[in-house]
């Protein structure tokens, strides 16, 4: 998560409506490659992908009528840095109240930049079952890949940004407020 204390504002990249509408266009992404949503799960990875997910989630609900499985995914320790950001990690809660065994996982998160977070929740995942298989759908990717992970949906990709910039993604239900800032420390 961006401490929003140490990074100042570069541009605004997005507002309510514009989120609004690139979250829209991930949900379509989904829908034509599963219109019928038969054995899709979708799982946010804690803490950006939570809102994306239940959104995405709303957005079915209210297109198909179908309540689509959901969960959220802490990687906290699966993470290869957590010893780097803290001696004592703060662990948040994994919420899967299904089987992920033979489905097609639909893994969402806000910003996709390393890979590093999506391999750690493919492992978390892998450690529950074994998924028919995976996909990922990010709000916005941001290039800059460390590890050959690509996202299957993404809704703005956003090129040629520096490495000490960030692309912060503030939603209402954690922030107050919904934007896409470029950031820089």
């Amino acid at each position: 998560m961006v401490n929003i204390l140490t990074h100042k504002p570069i541009k605004l990249i997005a507002g309510p409506a514009r989120i609004k509408k690139l979250i829209e266009k991930l949900a379509k992404q989904i829908l034509q490659a599963h219109p019928e949503l038969s054995d899709v799960v979708l799982v946010g990875i804690r803490c950006g992908g939570v809102p994306v997910t239940n959104r995405i989630r709303e957005i079915f609900f209210r297109e198909k009528n179908i309540d689509i499985p959901t969960g959220y995914l802490d990687i906290t320790l699966y993470r290869d840095d957590w010893t780097r950001i803290s001696q004592y990690p703060e662990v948040k809660r994994t919420e899967i109240p299904f089987s992920i065994e033979d489905k097609n996982v639909v893994l969402v998160d806000d910003v996709i930049y390393t890979g590093r977070t999506v391999r750690a929740a493919m492992d978390a995942l892998m450690d529950m079952g074994r998924p028919r298989k995976i996909e990922l759908a990010v709000l916005v990717d941001r290039g800059g890949r460390e590890l050959p992970i690509e996202p299957t949906y993404s809704a703005l990709r956003i090129k040629r940004i520096a490495p000490y910039d960030y692309v912060s993604v503030y939603f209402k239900e954690l922030h107050g407020r919904d934007q896409i800032c470029l950031e820089r420390k």
